[in-house]
């Protein structure tokens, strides 16, 4: 039986990022406040939210950033600036960036996601939970083949 961990670098190795990244990214403008982030946070039900300025992304912010930057202090969320609280150091990778490559820059970063950008233009993003069900879909399906025995096949020679 393969291990885990084998099943696991297999998959990788199979897969780009384009494959699994969310592509519907939900984006807030650099302008806004940090209730106008929880707000769509909690309508998108995401955890995440690329910030934009002139229709490129400069930054993100999570729920995290809320609660670290925002829950502990005495100020309303109203009068928070998103800029006051979003990170805007940012890693990103390409479409085609091999899904190993990927989860090596999360590690390495001590990330939970990273934007994915072709041509400087965001068209995606991939997070833990992304990289979570893919691995378990594959692990799945793969089991599912184990369960089949091997076909017999007859050879017929001519001749």
């Amino acid at each position: 039986m393969k291990s885990f961990l084998f099943n696991f670098i297999l998959i990788a190795n199979m897969t780009n990022v384009r494959d699994i990244m969310v592509r519907n990214v939900i984006t807030i403008d650099h302008n806004k406040t940090a209730k106008d982030v929880a707000l769509l946070m909690s309508e998108k039900q995401v955890s995440s939210l690329v910030v934009i300025k002139d229709g490129n992304p400069i930054g993100l912010v999570t729920e995290r950033d809320l609660s670290r930057k925002v829950l502990t202090t005495d100020r309303k969320s109203s009068d928070v600036q998103l800029s006051e609280i979003m990170s805007l150091k940012f890693r990103w990778v390409e479409p085609m960036t091999p899904i190993e490559d990927a989860i090596q820059k999360m590690i390495n970063n001590k990330i939970r996601r990273l934007l994915v950008l072709e041509e400087g233009k965001l068209v995606g993003i991939i997070t833990e939970t992304d990289l979570a069900r893919h691995l378990r879909s594959k692990l799945l399906i793969d089991g599912a083949l184990d369960d089949f025995p091997p076909l017999k096949r007859k050879i017929v020679k001519n001749g």
